[in-house]
Protein backbone atom coordinates (compact mmCIF):
# COMPACT_ATOMS: atom_id res chain seq x y z
CA UNK A 1 0.00 0.00 0.00
CA UNK A 2 1.42 3.38 -1.03
CA UNK A 3 2.11 5.94 1.67
CA UNK A 4 -0.91 8.30 1.70
CA UNK A 5 1.34 11.19 2.76
CA UNK A 6 3.27 10.75 -0.49
CA UNK A 7 0.18 10.31 -2.66
CA UNK A 8 -1.53 13.41 -1.26
CA UNK A 9 1.61 15.43 -1.98
CA UNK A 10 0.74 15.28 -5.68
CA UNK A 11 -2.64 16.86 -4.95
CA UNK A 12 -0.88 19.56 -2.93
CA UNK A 13 0.75 20.84 -6.13
CA UNK A 14 -2.55 22.74 -6.42
CA UNK A 15 -2.19 25.82 -4.14
CA UNK A 16 -5.90 25.83 -3.22
CA UNK A 17 -5.84 22.21 -2.02
CA UNK A 18 -2.50 22.81 -0.31
CA UNK A 19 -3.70 25.90 1.56
CA UNK A 20 -6.93 24.26 2.81
CA UNK A 21 -5.47 20.87 3.82
CA UNK A 22 -1.75 21.18 4.51
CA UNK A 23 -2.44 21.54 8.26
CA UNK A 24 -3.70 17.95 8.43
CA UNK A 25 -0.46 16.32 7.22
CA UNK A 26 2.72 16.10 9.29
CA UNK A 27 5.54 14.08 7.64
CA UNK A 28 7.75 14.27 10.74
CA UNK A 29 8.58 10.53 10.83
CA UNK A 30 9.96 10.30 7.30
CA UNK A 31 13.13 12.28 6.59
CA UNK A 32 12.71 12.19 2.81
CA UNK A 33 9.04 13.15 2.91
CA UNK A 34 9.84 15.91 5.37
CA UNK A 35 12.20 17.42 2.82
CA UNK A 36 9.66 16.96 0.02
CA UNK A 37 7.03 18.85 2.00
CA UNK A 38 9.45 21.60 3.06
CA UNK A 39 10.46 22.22 -0.56
CA UNK A 40 6.84 22.24 -1.76
CA UNK A 41 5.84 24.59 1.07
CA UNK A 42 8.59 26.97 0.02
CA UNK A 43 7.50 26.84 -3.62
CA UNK A 44 3.86 27.49 -2.89
CA UNK A 45 4.70 30.34 -0.52
CA UNK A 46 6.28 32.09 -3.51
CA UNK A 47 3.90 31.03 -6.29
CA UNK A 48 0.17 31.55 -6.76
CA UNK A 49 -0.29 28.90 -9.42
CA UNK A 50 -0.14 25.13 -9.67
CA UNK A 51 3.35 23.61 -9.39
CA UNK A 52 4.57 21.18 -12.05
CA UNK A 53 6.39 17.98 -11.20
CA UNK A 54 9.47 19.17 -13.11
CA UNK A 55 9.57 22.39 -11.05
CA UNK A 56 9.25 20.38 -7.90
CA UNK A 57 12.08 18.01 -8.89
CA UNK A 58 14.30 20.93 -9.85
CA UNK A 59 13.84 22.57 -6.48
CA UNK A 60 14.45 19.27 -4.68
CA UNK A 61 17.77 18.93 -6.51
CA UNK A 62 18.66 22.52 -5.67
CA UNK A 63 18.03 21.87 -1.98
CA UNK A 64 21.12 19.66 -1.81
CA UNK A 65 19.36 17.27 0.56
CA UNK A 66 20.00 14.14 -1.51
CA UNK A 67 23.74 14.05 -2.07
CA UNK A 68 24.49 10.72 -0.40
CA UNK A 69 23.88 7.53 -2.38
CA UNK A 70 21.48 6.14 0.21
CA UNK A 71 19.44 9.36 0.24
CA UNK A 72 19.37 9.54 -3.56
CA UNK A 73 18.10 5.97 -3.77
CA UNK A 74 15.07 6.79 -1.58
CA UNK A 75 14.64 10.09 -3.44
CA UNK A 76 14.41 8.34 -6.82
CA UNK A 77 11.96 5.77 -5.42
CA UNK A 78 9.66 8.52 -4.17
CA UNK A 79 9.92 10.54 -7.37
CA UNK A 80 9.12 7.45 -9.42
CA UNK A 81 6.02 6.81 -7.29
CA UNK A 82 4.91 10.42 -7.71
CA UNK A 83 5.41 10.28 -11.49
CA UNK A 84 3.38 7.09 -11.86
CA UNK A 85 0.69 7.78 -9.26
CA UNK A 86 -2.74 8.71 -10.58
CA UNK A 87 -4.43 10.65 -7.82
CA UNK A 88 -7.69 12.48 -8.42
CA UNK A 89 -8.96 15.37 -6.24
CA UNK A 90 -11.98 13.30 -5.17
CA UNK A 91 -9.55 10.98 -3.32
CA UNK A 92 -8.48 13.83 -1.04
CA UNK A 93 -10.89 13.11 1.81
CA UNK A 94 -10.10 9.38 1.98
CA UNK A 95 -6.36 10.08 1.95
CA UNK A 96 -6.70 12.59 4.78
CA UNK A 97 -8.70 10.08 6.82
CA UNK A 98 -6.04 7.39 6.25
CA UNK A 99 -3.33 9.80 7.36
CA UNK A 100 -5.17 10.82 10.50
CA UNK A 101 -6.02 7.22 11.40
CA UNK A 102 -2.41 6.14 11.01
CA UNK A 103 -1.17 9.03 13.14
CA UNK A 104 -3.69 8.24 15.88
CA UNK A 105 -2.85 4.51 15.78
CA UNK A 106 0.80 5.36 16.30
CA UNK A 107 -0.09 7.63 19.21
CA UNK A 108 -2.22 4.85 20.69
CA UNK A 109 0.65 2.36 20.49
CA UNK A 110 3.09 4.78 22.13
CA UNK A 111 0.60 5.73 24.86
CA UNK A 112 -0.18 2.06 25.58
CA UNK A 113 3.55 1.37 25.96
CA UNK A 114 3.85 4.35 28.33
CA UNK A 115 0.91 3.02 30.37
CA UNK A 116 2.47 -0.45 30.69
CA UNK A 117 5.71 1.21 31.79
CA UNK A 118 3.82 3.13 34.48
CA UNK A 119 4.41 6.56 32.96
CA UNK A 120 0.80 7.21 31.83
CA UNK A 121 -2.66 6.80 33.34
CA UNK A 122 -5.27 4.54 31.69
CA UNK A 123 -7.31 7.64 30.90
CA UNK A 124 -4.57 8.75 28.48
CA UNK A 125 -5.27 5.67 26.32
CA UNK A 126 -9.00 6.39 26.43
CA UNK A 127 -8.38 9.97 25.32
CA UNK A 128 -6.36 8.87 22.29
CA UNK A 129 -8.88 6.14 21.43
CA UNK A 130 -11.75 8.61 21.52
CA UNK A 131 -9.95 10.86 19.05
CA UNK A 132 -10.65 8.21 16.38
CA UNK A 133 -14.27 9.43 16.41
CA UNK A 134 -13.12 12.94 15.58
CA UNK A 135 -10.98 12.02 12.57
CA UNK A 136 -13.52 12.59 9.84
CA UNK A 137 -15.19 15.52 11.60
CA UNK A 138 -11.95 17.50 11.60
CA UNK A 139 -11.49 17.29 7.84
CA UNK A 140 -14.93 16.88 6.33
CA UNK A 141 -16.73 19.56 4.37
CA UNK A 142 -19.00 21.77 6.51
CA UNK A 143 -22.74 21.22 6.44
CA UNK A 144 -24.47 24.52 5.87
CA UNK A 145 -27.78 25.36 7.54
CA UNK A 146 -30.63 25.55 5.07
CA UNK A 147 -31.89 28.99 4.07
CA UNK A 148 -35.17 27.54 2.78
CA UNK A 149 -37.90 29.00 4.98
CA UNK A 150 -40.23 26.03 4.46
CA UNK A 151 -37.52 23.64 5.65
CA UNK A 152 -36.77 25.88 8.64
CA UNK A 153 -40.47 25.88 9.56
CA UNK A 154 -40.70 22.08 9.25
CA UNK A 155 -37.53 21.55 11.31
CA UNK A 156 -38.53 23.91 14.11
CA UNK A 157 -42.04 25.25 14.59
CA UNK A 158 -43.81 22.32 12.90
CA UNK A 159 -41.73 19.76 14.81
CA UNK A 160 -43.47 18.58 17.96
CA UNK A 161 -41.18 18.22 20.94
CA UNK A 162 -41.57 16.58 24.32
CA UNK A 163 -44.12 18.42 26.47
CA UNK A 164 -43.67 18.81 30.23
CA UNK A 165 -46.10 17.39 32.78
CA UNK A 166 -46.05 20.76 34.55
CA UNK A 167 -48.16 23.20 32.58
CA UNK A 168 -46.09 26.05 34.03
CA UNK A 169 -42.99 24.70 32.28
CA UNK A 170 -44.83 24.46 28.98
CA UNK A 171 -45.81 28.13 29.39
CA UNK A 172 -42.28 29.22 30.32
CA UNK A 173 -40.04 26.86 28.32
CA UNK A 174 -42.07 24.97 25.75
CA UNK A 175 -41.19 21.56 24.36
CA UNK A 176 -37.81 19.85 24.38
CA UNK A 177 -36.42 19.14 20.91
CA UNK A 178 -33.23 17.72 19.44
CA UNK A 179 -30.43 20.20 20.02
CA UNK A 180 -31.73 21.35 23.42
CA UNK A 181 -29.40 20.95 26.40
CA UNK A 182 -30.11 22.19 29.87
CA UNK A 183 -29.82 21.24 33.50
CA UNK A 184 -31.76 21.34 36.73
CA UNK A 185 -30.07 22.13 40.01
CA UNK A 186 -31.10 22.21 43.65
CA UNK A 187 -29.83 21.49 47.13
CA UNK A 188 -29.73 17.84 48.31
CA UNK A 189 -33.08 16.45 49.51
CA UNK A 190 -35.04 19.02 47.52
CA UNK A 191 -36.62 16.50 45.16
CA UNK A 192 -34.55 16.55 41.97
CA UNK A 193 -35.08 12.84 41.31
CA UNK A 194 -38.81 13.14 42.00
CA UNK A 195 -38.98 16.09 39.59
CA UNK A 196 -37.29 14.02 36.89
CA UNK A 197 -39.43 10.94 37.56
CA UNK A 198 -42.54 13.09 37.26
CA UNK A 199 -41.45 14.62 33.96
CA UNK A 200 -39.71 11.65 32.34
CA UNK A 201 -42.70 9.36 32.90
CA UNK A 202 -44.77 11.96 31.04
CA UNK A 203 -42.21 12.30 28.23
CA UNK A 204 -42.27 8.52 27.71
CA UNK A 205 -46.00 8.56 27.03
CA UNK A 206 -45.32 10.90 24.07
CA UNK A 207 -42.36 9.03 22.61
CA UNK A 208 -41.65 6.12 20.31
CA UNK A 209 -37.91 6.01 21.09
CA UNK A 210 -36.18 5.04 24.37
CA UNK A 211 -35.46 7.55 27.10
CA UNK A 212 -32.05 6.87 28.64
CA UNK A 213 -31.49 7.82 32.27
CA UNK A 214 -27.83 7.62 33.29
CA UNK A 215 -27.74 7.28 37.05
CA UNK A 216 -24.51 7.61 39.02
CA UNK A 217 -26.14 9.14 42.08
CA UNK A 218 -28.58 6.98 44.04
CA UNK A 219 -29.63 3.33 43.83
CA UNK A 220 -31.15 2.58 40.43
CA UNK A 221 -33.98 0.40 41.75
CA UNK A 222 -35.15 3.29 43.95
CA UNK A 223 -35.18 5.58 40.93
CA UNK A 224 -37.20 3.08 38.90
CA UNK A 225 -39.67 2.70 41.77
CA UNK A 226 -40.27 6.44 41.74
CA UNK A 227 -40.74 6.39 37.98
CA UNK A 228 -43.40 3.67 38.47
CA UNK A 229 -45.15 5.82 41.08
CA UNK A 230 -44.97 8.95 38.91
CA UNK A 231 -46.25 7.17 35.81
CA UNK A 232 -49.23 5.68 37.65
CA UNK A 233 -49.77 8.46 40.22
CA UNK A 234 -49.91 6.02 43.14
CA UNK A 235 -48.16 5.58 46.48
CA UNK A 236 -45.74 2.76 47.21
CA UNK A 237 -48.26 0.60 49.06
CA UNK A 238 -50.77 0.76 46.20
CA UNK A 239 -48.03 0.10 43.65
CA UNK A 240 -46.90 -3.09 45.40
CA UNK A 241 -50.37 -4.36 46.32
CA UNK A 242 -50.93 -5.88 42.89
CA UNK A 243 -47.54 -5.90 41.20
CA UNK A 244 -48.74 -7.76 38.13
CA UNK A 245 -51.41 -5.13 37.47
CA UNK A 246 -48.99 -2.29 38.23
CA UNK A 247 -46.51 -3.63 35.68
CA UNK A 248 -49.23 -3.91 33.07
CA UNK A 249 -50.42 -0.35 33.64
CA UNK A 250 -46.86 0.97 33.72
CA UNK A 251 -46.02 -0.52 30.33
CA UNK A 252 -49.26 0.80 28.91
CA UNK A 253 -48.30 4.27 30.11
CA UNK A 254 -44.56 4.30 29.28
CA UNK A 255 -44.35 1.55 26.61
CA UNK A 256 -41.26 0.26 28.43
CA UNK A 257 -39.21 3.08 26.93
CA UNK A 258 -37.51 4.35 30.10
CA UNK A 259 -34.11 2.69 30.46
CA UNK A 260 -31.95 3.34 33.53
CA UNK A 261 -28.21 2.72 33.36
CA UNK A 262 -27.03 2.43 36.95
CA UNK A 263 -23.24 2.76 37.30
CA UNK A 264 -21.11 4.70 39.74
CA UNK A 265 -18.60 5.53 37.01
CA UNK A 266 -19.98 6.45 33.61
CA UNK A 267 -17.56 7.46 30.85
CA UNK A 268 -18.35 9.79 27.99
CA UNK A 269 -17.44 7.06 25.50
CA UNK A 270 -20.15 4.81 27.02
CA UNK A 271 -22.71 7.58 26.69
CA UNK A 272 -21.87 8.16 23.03
CA UNK A 273 -22.07 4.42 22.32
CA UNK A 274 -25.49 4.24 24.02
CA UNK A 275 -26.74 7.12 21.88
CA UNK A 276 -25.50 5.42 18.71
CA UNK A 277 -27.07 2.11 19.70
CA UNK A 278 -30.48 3.18 21.06
CA UNK A 279 -31.18 6.47 19.21
CA UNK A 280 -32.93 7.90 22.29
CA UNK A 281 -35.69 10.50 22.36
CA UNK A 282 -34.15 12.01 25.50
CA UNK A 283 -31.06 11.60 27.66
CA UNK A 284 -31.02 12.31 31.40
CA UNK A 285 -27.62 12.47 33.16
CA UNK A 286 -27.76 12.42 36.96
CA UNK A 287 -25.21 13.67 38.05
CA UNK A 288 -23.65 15.23 34.99
CA UNK A 289 -20.62 16.64 36.84
CA UNK A 290 -19.49 13.07 37.62
CA UNK A 291 -19.12 11.89 34.00
CA UNK A 292 -15.65 10.38 33.50
CA UNK A 293 -13.25 10.63 30.58
CA UNK A 294 -12.34 14.30 30.80
CA UNK A 295 -8.70 14.80 31.76
CA UNK A 296 -7.06 17.81 33.31
CA UNK A 297 -5.90 19.09 36.67
CA UNK A 298 -8.21 22.09 36.78
CA UNK A 299 -11.74 21.20 37.84
CA UNK A 300 -13.26 24.30 36.23
CA UNK A 301 -11.88 23.40 32.79
CA UNK A 302 -12.98 19.78 33.20
CA UNK A 303 -16.55 20.79 34.09
CA UNK A 304 -16.64 23.22 31.18
CA UNK A 305 -15.60 20.41 28.84
CA UNK A 306 -18.34 18.11 30.22
CA UNK A 307 -21.07 20.66 29.60
CA UNK A 308 -19.74 21.51 26.15
CA UNK A 309 -19.75 17.80 25.31
CA UNK A 310 -23.34 17.43 26.59
CA UNK A 311 -24.38 20.29 24.33
CA UNK A 312 -22.85 18.48 21.34
CA UNK A 313 -24.67 15.28 22.38
CA UNK A 314 -27.95 17.18 22.24
CA UNK A 315 -27.17 18.58 18.78
CA UNK A 316 -26.14 15.17 17.45
CA UNK A 317 -28.69 12.82 19.05
CA UNK A 318 -31.50 14.13 21.25
CA UNK A 319 -32.36 16.65 23.98
CA UNK A 320 -30.23 16.25 27.10
CA UNK A 321 -31.16 17.10 30.70
CA UNK A 322 -28.32 17.21 33.18
CA UNK A 323 -28.62 17.27 36.96
CA UNK A 324 -26.22 19.03 39.32
CA UNK A 325 -26.16 20.47 42.82
CA UNK A 326 -26.76 23.97 44.12
CA UNK A 327 -24.03 25.26 46.42
CA UNK A 328 -24.39 25.93 50.14
CA UNK A 329 -25.50 29.53 49.61
CA UNK A 330 -28.80 28.19 48.19
CA UNK A 331 -29.84 26.51 51.44
CA UNK A 332 -33.29 27.77 52.44
CA UNK A 333 -33.51 30.07 49.38
CA UNK A 334 -36.72 30.12 47.32
CA UNK A 335 -35.60 31.44 43.97
CA UNK A 336 -32.29 29.97 42.84
CA UNK A 337 -30.34 31.73 40.09
CA UNK A 338 -27.27 30.82 38.07
CA UNK A 339 -25.00 32.10 40.82
CA UNK A 340 -26.23 29.31 43.10
CA UNK A 341 -24.97 26.53 40.81
CA UNK A 342 -22.12 24.49 42.30
CA UNK A 343 -18.85 25.55 40.63
CA UNK A 344 -20.68 28.54 39.16
CA UNK A 345 -17.43 30.16 38.02
CA UNK A 346 -17.16 27.79 35.07
CA UNK A 347 -18.68 27.68 31.59
CA UNK A 348 -21.54 25.43 32.77
CA UNK A 349 -24.15 28.12 32.35
CA UNK A 350 -22.82 29.31 29.00
CA UNK A 351 -23.26 25.88 27.41
CA UNK A 352 -26.88 25.38 28.53
CA UNK A 353 -29.98 26.34 26.56
CA UNK A 354 -32.12 26.27 29.68
CA UNK A 355 -31.46 26.21 33.42
CA UNK A 356 -34.07 25.24 36.00
CA UNK A 357 -33.40 26.03 39.65
CA UNK A 358 -35.57 24.34 42.29
CA UNK A 359 -35.62 26.04 45.67
CA UNK A 360 -37.28 25.32 48.99
CA UNK A 361 -37.51 27.06 52.33
CA UNK A 362 -37.60 25.90 55.92
CA UNK A 363 -40.79 27.82 56.64
CA UNK A 364 -43.40 25.93 58.61
CA UNK A 365 -46.33 24.84 56.47
CA UNK A 366 -44.29 25.17 53.25
CA UNK A 367 -42.54 21.80 53.43
CA UNK A 368 -44.04 20.61 50.15
CA UNK A 369 -43.80 23.87 48.24
CA UNK A 370 -41.05 24.13 45.66
CA UNK A 371 -39.96 27.28 43.86
CA UNK A 372 -39.01 26.91 40.19
CA UNK A 373 -36.95 29.66 38.59
CA UNK A 374 -35.97 29.67 34.90
CA UNK A 375 -32.69 31.56 35.03
CA UNK A 376 -31.82 30.86 31.39
CA UNK A 377 -34.04 30.04 28.44
CA UNK A 378 -33.01 29.84 24.79
CA UNK A 379 -35.61 27.24 23.83
CA UNK A 380 -37.80 27.78 20.81
CA UNK A 381 -41.11 27.49 22.63
CA UNK A 382 -44.55 26.41 21.44
CA UNK A 383 -47.70 28.26 20.34
CA UNK A 384 -48.92 28.27 23.95
CA UNK A 385 -45.59 29.42 25.41
CA UNK A 386 -45.89 32.86 27.00
CA UNK A 387 -43.05 35.17 25.83
CA UNK A 388 -43.44 37.28 28.97
CA UNK A 389 -42.61 34.24 31.12
CA UNK A 390 -39.51 33.02 29.27
CA UNK A 391 -37.44 33.78 32.37
CA UNK A 392 -40.32 33.22 34.73
CA UNK A 393 -40.75 31.62 38.12
CA UNK A 394 -43.57 29.79 39.81
CA UNK A 395 -44.57 27.89 42.91
CA UNK A 396 -45.32 24.19 42.54
CA UNK A 397 -46.17 21.38 44.96
CA UNK A 398 -44.18 18.17 45.42
CA UNK A 399 -46.10 15.00 46.24
CA UNK A 400 -43.30 12.64 47.32
CA UNK A 401 -45.73 9.80 48.10
CA UNK A 402 -46.61 9.55 44.37
CA UNK A 403 -43.32 11.01 43.03
CA UNK A 404 -44.97 13.89 41.20
CA UNK A 405 -44.77 17.64 40.98
CA UNK A 406 -47.98 19.56 40.33
CA UNK A 407 -48.82 23.17 39.62
CA UNK A 408 -50.47 25.03 42.48
CA UNK A 409 -54.22 24.52 42.28
CA UNK A 410 -53.99 21.49 39.97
Amino acid sequence: MLNPKLLILKLFFDPVIWKENRQFVNPKDDKTLKTFYAVLDGLLDRLTRKVTLDEFKSNLEASGAFQRDKDREVYHQYISLLENAEVQPDALHDLLVQIKQKDIAERLAITAFEFVAGRKELSAITEVYESFDKVEKSIEEPTFVTDDLDEIYNQTIATTGLRWRLGSLNRMLGSLRKGDFGFIFARPETGKTTFLASEVSNFASQSEQPILWLNNEEQGSKVMTRIYQAALGVDLQTLMLDRSRSKELFFEETKGLIKIIDESSIYKRQVEDLCERYKPALMVIDQIDKIKGFDGDREDLKLGAIYQWARELAKTYCPVIGVCQADGSAEGIKWLNMGHVTSAKTSKQAEADFIIGIGKTNEQGREFTRYINISKNKLQGDPDTDPSQRHGFCEVVIYPEIARYKDVGE
